[in-house]
């Protein structure tokens, strides 16, 4: 079925890009809690969607193609709009382009290993990597709520060190698992 609740979260998770991104690039409290509630919401849709469809017995091809898309796409265009407003700034950029050349590179791993009837699985390590990176974002998007009582900058900016850092390592980690097939 092409449009089982699975793949409506998914296509939801693409969806609300935009409005995640013109919400942050406004200057204000409020549209920066409304874009961290509905990247939060963005981020539980990634958990949800599979987990729907493997309870469900709803997997399908559609989903499968657009679950990775949809999380690449959500999270490369929040760090493009942060760094478009410096919250992502100076050596900050290092992290943000680790995740970003990660993303690129393992997707052509993946291509090309298809190619050689291959799968190359998801690992625990590399979901907790993504989770850390939805949360170090999703806090940099909170610090344009406005908050003035804890550095929540600074916590952003640690969160998005430790997703950077636990990127590279997974990136390594792929490309060492696959790399008997070059």
């Amino acid at each position: 079925m092409l449009f089982n609740l699975s793949n409506i979260l998914t296509l939801s998770r693409i969806l609300v890009i935009p409005l995640i991104v013109i919400l942050i690039y406004l200057k204000g409290p409020m549209s920066g809690w409304i874009a961290f509630v509905l990247f939060c919401l963005a981020g539980i849709t990634d958990y949800y969607d599979g987990y729907f469809a493997r309870m469900r017995k709803e997997v399908s091809n559609l989903g499968t193609f657009l679950d990775p898309i949809a999380d690449k796409l959500l999270v490369a265009s929040v760090i493009l709009i942060l760094t478009s407003k410096g919250i992502i700034n100076n050596w900050e950029t290092i992290p943000a382009l680790i995740i970003l050349l990660r993303e690129i590179a393992v997707s052509g791993l993946r291509e090309f290993l298809i190619k050689t009837k291959v799968s190359l699985p998801v690992s625990r390590i590399a979901k907790f990597k993504t989770s850390l990176q939805l949360i170090a974002l999703g806090i940099l998007i909170l610090s344009e709520g406005g908050i003035a009582v804890v550095p929540i900058l600074l916590f952003g900016k640690i969160a998005l060190w430790l997703a950077g850092l636990l990127t590279l390592y997974t990136g390594y980690d792929y490309m060492k698992s696959a790399f008997k097939y070059f």
